[in-house]
């Protein structure tokens, strides 16, 4: 415990509170880009082999294929997918469910897009106010003016802004990354739920096929 807080102590004599401030914000940051990380690997994003199978065996008149496909995956959007295939809900519905999908995917990330932006910011507020301590310092010398007391106060706050980007930078990459993974799981979504929701000929002939009783009795009728 000692060590850390003297360790602290040398942080805030370096660069002031800013650089104590933007340590507790890389600190969180960092926790939330491994939750998110570990959230979807767990959920599956991006990894949509057995679903993308099932919607294309769907849509080639192979139902029975289609759901023993979408039983070996293991991708979040799977119930939405299956949902579709039960035909018992409309196209805006499943689109609802799959946005639900999304929106629990994307907790989180609006923390990391304010820390990606404001990060260089706060480093260039804690430059400004070590600017001002180091001319307040030149200013105290009076005629005694030694150059190294002003080139010292400027490195101690340009160190802020060198923080402020070293948060920023991955942070910004780490973002990117994510919404680059669900926007290709949107496209995915949006294109599978238009699939099944509007089939093909084979996909109406196949299951007309499955369900002669409804179409003798049409026929009688």
């Amino acid at each position: 415990m000692d060590v850390v807080q003297r360790a602290l102590v040398d942080l805030y004599d370096l660069g002031g509170p800013v650089v104590l401030v933007m340590l507790a914000v890389s600190v969180l940051t960092m926790a939330v880009m491994l939750y998110k990380l570990w959230q979807f690997s767990a959920a599956g994003v991006g990894r949509h082999q057995a679903l993308s199978r099932a919607v294309l065996a769907w849509d080639r008149g192979a139902p029975e294929e289609a759901q023993k496909a979408l039983c070996a995956s293991r991708s979040y959007l799977a119930p939405v997918i299956g949902m579709a295939f039960a035909q018992d809900v409309d196209r805006p519905r499943l689109e609802t469910e799959a946005e639900s999908r999304f929106a629990k995917l994307e907790s989180g990330m609006r923390f990391l897009d304010s820390v990606a932006q404001l990060s260089p910011l706060l480093g260039l507020f804690g430059t400004v106010l070590g600017m001002i301590s180091a001319f307040q310092a030149l200013q105290d010398a009076g005629s005694q003016v030694d150059p190294s007391i002003l080139a010292g106060g400027i490195w101690v706050a340009l160190l802020t802004t060198a923080v402020g980007l070293v948060i920023a930078m991955p942070t910004s990459v780490v973002l990117s990354w994510l919404e680059a993974r669900l926007d290709r799981d949107r496209v995915l979504a949006g294109h599978a739920i238009a699939t099944i929701m509007s089939p093909n000929a084979n996909t109406m002939q196949a299951q007309n096929t499955e369900s002669p009783p409804f179409q003798a009795a049409t026929a009688h009728a």
